[in-house]
């Protein structure tokens, strides 16, 4: 049984300030254009399956979307797929916003 955990966006601060994290967002580019948490990569939901041997295995790997819908699938799949940290930002990046946290652009 694929296993990640649903964080919410305290934890991910933590995480960010702890240590080295893939933070990957899966959003479609259009909603990309209206900001990013910083760090994240995108791969949008839609080519996971073809990009995943992308994602770093040797450290912990957090997925966002809008609302935790799109991440959550993402996080399942990673996690299927042997991963070992996966986790998926409940509420998404309407929740990290929406308690203040920055949003930025893609770099």
């Amino acid at each position: 049984m694929a296993d990640f955990s649903n964080i919410d966006a305290e934890r991910l601060q933590q995480m960010q300030g702890a240590g080295d994290i893939a933070l990957i967002d899966v959003r479609n580019d259009q909603e990309v254009a209206r900001g990013v948490i910083p760090g994240a990569r995108h791969i949008p939901l839609q080519e996971l399956t073809g990009r995943f041997g992308e994602i770093p295995r040797d450290r912990p790997v957090v997925f966002y979307c809008q609302s935790g819908a799109r991440s959550a699938q993402a996080s399942y799949f990673l996690a299927s797929q042997g991963w070992g940290e996966v986790s998926n930002l409940a509420g998404g990046i309407a929740a990290w916003a929406g308690r203040g946290l920055p949003v930025g652009n893609l770099a």
